[in-house]
């Protein structure tokens, strides 16, 4: 029953449409927090820690050449390297040494938010907010906010409270943006 109240197509008032939102959300949010907080700690040294290629990389950025860095990020991005997908989503979106394409940006950036890192959830979260090669979804961009939160308490390389405390503030106007 609670199911099929989810996947009504047409749902009779706004306000079974508001419920139905705001429990979607609940239930996407609890389920990428256990994953990523699960992928936390099954991969903690791997996520931490910057592979060799991912250096590479890093060092094309460092002298301008977003073309080299995006090279060595490729197959690191498809091998599931969190950081290489991470940045490779933010090349895509920002056309940096690669034609922009906001779609391709959503998919790497999808990649590194399902396992966990915390600044690819939230740039996700403003691809959704903003329409960003997806459909406009202030449903998906809450939950991707909120699920960012929480995976950056769980990361105390990555600032802790303070971030969250910020991304959590972002995820209360887009749920007012929600109803």
């Amino acid at each position: 029953m609670f199911l099929s109240f989810l996947l009504r197509k047409k749902p009779k008032t706004p306000i079974i449409i508001s419920m139905r939102n705001l429990t979607a959300t609940l239930c996407l949010t609890l389920a990428l927090s256990l994953s990523a907080i699960g992928a936390a700690w099954s991969n903690d040294f791997q996520q931490n820690q910057w592979s060799a290629g991912f250096k590479r990389g890093w060092a094309g950025v460092l002298k301008k050449d977003w073309s080299a860095a995006v090279r060595e990020w490729i197959p690191l991005a498809e091998q599931g390297d969190i950081h290489a997908q991470y940045w490779l989503g933010d090349a895509y979106h920002k056309g940096k040494g690669v034609p922009r394409d906001d779609k391709i940006a959503v998919k790497y950036l999808r990649l590194a938010a399902e396992h966990g890192y915390s600044r690819a959830q939230w740039t996700l979260g403003t691809m959704y907010y903003n329409g960003y090669g997806v459909q406009q979804d202030y449903v998906h961009a809450h939950m991707w906010f909120n699920v960012s939160a929480v995976s950056y308490v769980n990361d105390d390389a990555e600032g802790g409270d303070g971030v969250a405390k910020q991304r959590l503030g972002w995820s209360d106007g887009v749920e007012k943006k929600m109803t």
